[in-house]
């Protein structure tokens, strides 16, 4: 048996239902399906480009591609583009990473939140919002035309520094980020047992804190892999396989840099080139995106 309030306190108790004609309702409605669609309007770009670049890059792309070079205006391949961005990513991944987690490891451990770690914190900002091109210009003038490594000019070495000075903020700020998570708790029940500070930071923190550490390096090496500019002034182009340890010295040919040269001139094949490239290297980022996507599901696990 169900018990109903007095039809006095009935009277009292406001009609909460959702009523559709209301005015406020109505708003909120209009406001949800603007945001909906502004939404779309923000994705549909990224899906434009991808369909586009899928079909027509997907169209001419062969395993042949992958084993010829880019010589010659009538055929030729990919194959030493890409091995020519692995080479200059995986030097800028060397000097990057050691630098920026050991910045990230100096402001969160360190610094104590000093003048100086606020100096480094606002300058990986400046750096996070610099254009690449200007990383390129700088490397070009320091290192590019000065000769400065072994009498090389133009270089794969060059331009894995210029892609650094760009990967440098993501990780600093990531390291910074990351170990800032870690609880002190693990700190003080380190040192409590006789760990030095070191010690702690290398068995502890860091270990706490790799995950996030990790998928900021692997954004930074997804950002670094697709830029174009900063490898026009510094890695150059070259249309020949890169042999040997030499081959780091030398100009180097890589996807972003093909496409800017090919996808501009007037051969039909070169353009293809182009395109394929383009699938190649968006399908490389993507991937990268995913597995940093990944790793962020790995860490709230």
């Amino acid at each position: 048996m169900t018990l109903s309030p007095p039809a006095s306190l009935r009277r009292d108790i406001p009609d909460l239902s959702y009523k559709v004609g209301l005015r406020r309702n109505l708003l909120s409605r209009i406001l949800t399906y603007l945001a909906g669609l502004f939404s779309a309007i923000a994705v549909l770009p990224l899906i434009a480009v991808l369909a586009y670049v899928l079909i027509k890059g997907g169209g001419v792309l062969n395993l042949s591609l992958f084993t010829a070079s880019s010589t010659g205006l009538e055929g030729g391949g990919i194959g030493n583009a890409v091995i020519g961005t692995v080479i200059v990513t995986f030097l800028s991944a060397l000097i990057a990473i050691p630098v920026g987690v050991g910045g990230g490891i100096f402001l969160a451990e360190y610094s104590g939140g000093g003048v100086f770690a606020k100096f480094i914190r606002f300058g990986t900002n400046v750096m996070a919002g610099v254009p690449s091109i200007i990383a390129g210009v700088f490397v070009y003038a320091v290192i590019v035309k000065t000769k400065i490594i072994f009498g090389n000019s133009y270089s794969a070495i060059a331009g894995g520094v210029a892609l650094s000075i760009l990967m440098l903020p993501t990780v600093i700020k990531t390291t910074d980020e990351g170990l800032k998570l870690v609880p002190d708790d693990l700190r003080r029940a380190s040192l409590g047992v006789g760990a030095s500070k070191f010690i702690t930071i290398l068995r502890i923190t860091l270990p706490s804190a790799f995950t996030p550490i990790a998928t900021g390096v692997v954004l930074s090496i997804a950002r670094a892999a697709g830029e174009t500019a900063p490898l026009i002034f510094t890695a150059l182009f070259s249309p020949f396989w890169p042999e040997g340890f030499d081959a780091i010295f030398n100009p180097i040919a890589t996807l972003s840099v093909l496409i800017y040269n090919f996808a501009s001139l007037p051969y039909e094949s070169q353009n293809e080139l182009a395109w394929a490239a383009s699938f190649v290297l968006v399908l490389f980022i993507l991937l990268i995106n995913l597995f940093a996507r990944w790793l962020r599901r790995f860490a709230s696990n």
